[in-house]
């Protein structure tokens, strides 16, 4: 079967790190489902059939996490001892949050004005800001920077800013 305390990259036979090669993030998946499929126990004993459907379940959480680079960014610091997901630190600089309230405050005024363009802008800038989050968290964690956390944090905000303002859209249609 499997060993459960191996992290989610020693599971699928990846390279522990943020920048991965999405597809060979598929095949080792599918490659290691084929394996330890319930499917495959079908036959086995109760214990057996219980330990295939863990090991599924395992397999299922180290894909999902590392298949999300914002979670999988959070991964890679949690194997490093630090909790960039707590929910009990959730500082971001109130510049950010800030700027992020106007935002907000922007996609609903530009709603109710059915102002389709301007909504779309705003998300676009949304997105395009989230992009360099992410390639900011890349050079953060291939340096070890103590900054990683908090902008990990402020990738996470922005990434649900653009998911929720791209609902906002998709709601006035």
């Amino acid at each position: 079967m499997i060993d459960f305390s191996r992290s989610h990259f020693d599971l699928l036979g990846l390279r522990p790190g943020f920048r991965i090669d999405a597809e060979a993030l598929e095949r080792a998946y599918r490659d290691l489902q084929r394996r330890v499929h319930p499917d495959n126990f079908a036959r086995a004993s109760d214990a057996q059939k219980r330990l295939a459907l863990q090991a599924s379940a395992r397999a299922n959480e180290a894909y999902r996490t590392l298949r999300d680079p914002v979670a999988r960014a959070e991964y890679v610091l949690a194997l490093r001892g630090v909790d960039a997901a707590s929910e009990t630190d959730t500082r971001l600089p109130v510049e950010f949050l800030t700027r992020q309230l106007e935002r907000r405050e922007a996609a609903e005024e530009a709603k109710d004005a059915h102002d389709d363009r301007a909504l779309g802008a705003l998300i676009d800038d949304v997105r395009r800001e989230a992009a360099e989050a992410r390639d900011e968290v890349a050079r953060l964690l291939d340096a070890s920077d103590p900054a990683t956390p908090m902008r990990v944090r402020e990738w996470r905000f922005l990434v649900k800013l653009a998911d929720d303002l791209d609902a906002l859209r998709d709601a006035q249609i």
